[in-house]
């Protein structure tokens, strides 16, 4: 424990910058931690807390600039990669075009508190073609936001931190323990839930070649287009023939709509 702390003093700054790099960059390393440790050991003058917040602010820039611009030259396939490695991939992607569609830029100031959206907004943002400069703006500030808070935390209740540290480090082994079944629990769960809706949507799923045929048959079908508006600006969007559009956040609300006397087909990207 003594020699873990002495290591985080003295690179404590490298450790943060790391940490926010790698977390921002996709990979599933939680810089939060980090974050709160920092601000607390900022309130007892081991750090200097805005120096703190300049290397992770930095670091989230670095990263989301790295996306944004894969997001310029790659497009949507950046952002599907990404919200293959979240733990929610099946709605990662609308989630996030939805947030852009609704908010735009100021969507950036939040997004990085919303687990599945923090890397994939930066992407978004450069297939949407947004602006650099806001782009910087934005998601800068949202950075900003983002390290204070935690790290904020960290400082204002440190005395509770460092009790809860003292605990952890008296439980030892029992307390790792704990927090690797419970992790690995719930990971099993998500997979096996998962799982089952792939299931469940392969049963129910209809290739284009299937529509194309009960539509030469002539038979009775009604098909929803459930693409929003970003889906729709893309390169290469066509309207299907016939179809309804209708946004899935729409759908609840506009069920009346939909013909009841025929197969129905949902058509999202």
């Amino acid at each position: 424990m003594k020699e873990t702390l002495e290591f985080v003093l003295r690179h404590g700054y490298l450790i943060l910058f790391l940490s926010v790099l790698v977390e921002q960059m996709g990979l599933p390393l939680p810089s939060i931690p980090i974050l709160l440790a920092i601000g607390a050991l900022s309130a007892s003058g081991a750090f200097v807390y805005p120096v703190a917040l300049l290397f992770a602010v930095t670091a989230s820039l670095i990263a989301d600039s790295i996306w944004y611009w894969m997001g310029v030259y790659r497009g949507s396939a950046i952002l599907k990669l990404l919200c293959k490695i979240s733990l929610e991939p099946d709605s990662c992607v609308r989630r996030t075009e939805n947030m852009f569609v609704r908010y735009g830029a100021p969507g950036l100031l939040f997004s990085k508190f919303l687990p599945g959206l923090s890397t994939a907004a930066a992407p978004l943002a450069g297939m949407f073609r947004m602006n650099i400069l806001k782009f910087t703006l934005a998601d800068g500030l949202g950075a900003l936001i983002w390290a204070t808070a935690y790290s904020g935390l960290g400082y204002v209740f440190h005395d509770q931190l460092e009790d809860l540290a003292e605990h952890a480090a008296k439980t030892g082994s029992r307390l790792a323990g704990l927090i690797i079944v419970g992790v690995a629990s719930y990971l099993a769960w998500k997979y096996i839930e998962r799982r089952r809706f792939y299931r469940e949507l392969r049963i129910a799923r209809i290739t284009p070649e299937e529509l194309r045929l009960m539509l030469d048959r002539g038979e009775t079908v009604t098909v929803i287009d459930l693409r929003n508006a970003l889906e729709w600006s893309e390169d290469g969007a066509l309207k299907l023939p016939g179809a309804m559009n209708i946004t899935f956040e729409e759908l609840e609300n506009r069920m009346h709509e939909i013909p009841t006397d025929r197969d129905v087909i949902l058509y999202c990207t």
